[in-house]
């Protein structure tokens, strides 16, 4: 079986993994595409620290192979959009309607992948790129047949993170201003939740000046290539600055571009040990700082309904996907991110 195996200190496409069949409350699922995202990346290159060997990837559609005991709600043959979150469903945070913050779904990689006979690691309970991965049922969510996918891939983690973190976590308002910082994958939804959410001024910072149609097309009412120049736009500032590249120094320009009881939220990654500054008076108007893990997202709710949003053209799914790639070509998949020149790469199988 193919897929992209990281084994702590390269990165290519091997040919000879396996997976086990799924035990109970577990799918099977033959993964038709997935997209390539920045964490990722950030695996190879020791931003986010992970056990190896893994298998890469963790945005994916595909379709339902087998099912194990106890699982009712997919059958073999129903399309599914992978999430990445193998919450329990039985804790406390779970109960709540939190599985973000489930504590028994951070931390605890499995290995239900082998290669020559030796363990191999799963990357954020999903590995989407091997041609069949084992999920929690919880974490394959149905999809219309009608969404290619390709375009599905990506509801499982830059649409549920990005559109999440507008609706869910920073829950902005008809007419309010919104900055999004990065036009990246997730950064363009974080543009289209805005848009769908009905904010007034949406302005996008992104230093490549070639993202601007992109940007405009998600929801953009503004296109700007540095900070420095949003106040010009906004002069009293933001009501939400959205932080979708992971710069301490974009951390600090996010809370410094607030208006009055305006909230920053941190989406982008920087190194685990980086640490950012700022003026704490500068919050005392009410202000806040925010984090946000995966869109604050309840993916088998908001999965559906971003779907739906497909359905009814309200939400762009087709147009984030820039270029698609056979697996074989991760490489080049990985050239074209870093340089820009994708708002979303997808591998196929």
């Amino acid at each position: 079986m193919r897929g992209v195996l990281f084994d702590g200190q390269k990165v290519g496409v091997v040919d000879d993994l396996e997976v086990r069949v799924p035990g109970a409350g577990e799918v099977l699922v033959a993964v038709a595409a997935a997209g390539l995202c920045h964490s990722d990346l950030s695996v190879i290159d020791g931003t986010i620290p992970f056990p190896r060997p893994v298998v890469l990837g963790h945005e994916g559609a595909g379709v339902v192979e087998a099912v194990g005991d106890g699982v009712t709600h997919v059958v073999p043959g129903d399309h599914v959009a992978l999430s990445t979150l193998a919450n329990c469903g039985a804790c406390a945070e779970c109960d709540r309607g939190r599985p973000t913050m489930c504590r028994r779904a951070i931390g605890r990689p499995g290995q239900p992948f082998s290669r020559g006979g030796e363990p191999v690691y799963q990357f954020a309970s999903n590995s989407a790129f091997a041609e069949r991965t084992v999920v929690k049922a919880v974490q394959a969510v149905r999809i219309p047949r009608s969404i290619p996918l390709t375009s599905a891939a990506l509801l499982g983690c830059g649409v549920l993170t990005g559109v999440g973190a507008v609706l869910n976590r920073a829950r902005v308002e008809p007419g309010d201003s919104v900055v999004v910082i990065g036009a990246g994958g997730v950064g363009l939804n974080v543009l289209q939740g805005a848009r769908i959410a009905g904010a007034g001024r949406v302005v996008a910072v992104d230093s490549n000046a070639g993202k601007e149609g992109v940007a405009r097309l998600f929801g953009a009412t503004d296109f700007l290539t540095g900070v420095g120049e949003v106040r010009g736009v906004l002069p009293e500032g933001a009501d939400h600055v959205f932080e979708c590249v992971g710069r301490v120094e974009l951390i600090r320009a996010a809370i410094d571009l607030l208006d009055r009881r305006g909230q920053a939220v941190l989406l982008g990654m920087p190194a685990a040990d980086a640490e950012a500054s700022f003026v704490p008076a500068s919050l005392f108007l009410d202000k806040a700082v925010l984090g946000c893990r995966y869109g604050s997202s309840r993916p088998q709710r908001d999965v559906r309904l971003y779907a739906d949003l497909y359905g009814e053209g309200r939400l762009l799914l087709d147009e984030l996907v820039t270029r698609t790639y056979p697996v074989e070509e991760f490489g080049k998949a990985v050239e074209d991110a870093g340089a820009g020149r994708v708002a979303r790469g997808v591998l196929t199988f």
